[in-house]
């Protein structure tokens, strides 16, 4: 096994393809969690909105639909149905894996966001209040600040499980997209072996198990610092 390794290794274009899958990997989940964290925030402001304004209790409903639905389908459904059904365009595949990926994050980013909003005192908002600001002024400029602190955790673990979910994009066709989708392509065209195969899936979990880390590390670090912060 450990020679399978070191072969695929030294193999050039196996370093092309490790190269090009994290590309493909961490651009995809850049671009989703920005949709996700996007999506989230305005679900979640929606969702409190109706506390305050009675009109927000359709579009409120509208996002407990949308929540739902996101959360308690799978994700590889969810990119099947999107890749083949919605956007069935050729050449489309990443494109519609970001689209999916974000929407996904995003029903989940809300959640989040919400429960740090509602963990903020209502007295927050109460003095923003009365300090002349709108309800949107002062989630803004006032609740959001003080609830960062409580999502940050959150939202770390849902960009984790992001990442590890971009593995799935191989499955929709022959498009490359994920760091899974391109070692197992390497292994499968350079050198046609079981044990190979098993090589490149060590491979693969130490790649992203890099990443995670690095991502865990980075989380951290902000926490430590909102936490120097409030000294």
């Amino acid at each position: 096994m450990f020679q399978d390794i070191i072969k695929i290794l030294s193999s050039s274009e196996m370093v092309s393809y490790i190269l090009e899958g994290f590309l493909h990997s961490i651009l995809v989940t850049i671009f989703a969690a920005l949709l996700g964290l996007f999506l989230g925030f305005v679900v979640a402001v929606v969702k409190i909105a109706p506390n305050n304004n009675k009109w927000m209790k359709v579009p409120k409903i509208v996002c407990d639909f949308y929540t739902t639905i996101f959360r308690g389908t799978p994700v590889a459904l969810q990119l099947f149905i999107m890749v083949f059904a919605v956007f069935a365009i050729p050449g489309f595949k990443p494109y519609a894996a970001i689209i999916t990926f974000g929407i996904n994050s995003g029903a989940y980013v809300s959640e989040s966001i919400r429960a740090g909003i509602m963990s903020v005192d209502q007295g927050q908002m109460e003095a923003g209040r009365a300090m002349g600001l709108t309800w949107l002024q002062t989630m803004i400029r006032i609740i959001l600040p003080q609830a960062i602190k409580n999502i940050i955790p959150a939202i770390g673990n849902e960009m984790i499980a992001l990442l590890k979910e971009t593995s799935i994009i191989g499955w929709v066709g022959s498009t490359p997209g994920s760091l899974t989708f391109d070692l197992n392509a390497a292994a499968s065209t350079i050198y046609r072996t079981i044990p190979n195969y098993l090589a490149s899936g060590i491979l693969v979990g130490c790649c992203y198990l890099l990443v995670v880390y690095a991502m865990v590390f980075f989380i951290k670090y902000i926490e430590k610092r909102l936490k120097r912060n409030e000294r």
